[in-house]
């Protein structure tokens, strides 16, 4: 499961908004913490991220790194594989 997790991570769209400066994620940075999400439904559980936002500057080059943290909700179905995810 930390599998598929991780690969949902690096490709979805609500980890992004938790940039702060209008940067990108590195992906190499990604850490997590999968949790119990207390009241949800099966197969809903509260995963802890971490990761470090890039941020350029104006001449292109990369200006500094921020890092950054995030609390999501995943839904994840009988197979293992991460269905949807909301921020919490």
């Amino acid at each position: 499961m930390d599998e598929a997790i991780a690969a949902y991570l690096r490709r979805c769209r609500e980890l992004a908004r938790f940039c702060t400066q209008n940067g990108w994620i590195d992906n190499d940075s990604l850490a997590f913490e999968v949790r119990p999400l207390a009241g949800a439904p099966p197969g809903e559980v509260e995963v802890a991220v971490k990761f470090t936002e890039v941020v350029m500057k104006g001449a292109g080059c990369e200006g500094r790194r921020v890092p950054c943290f995030a609390v999501l909700s995943l839904v994840i179905d009988a197979a293992g594989e991460v269905r949807g995810a909301r921020s919490l």
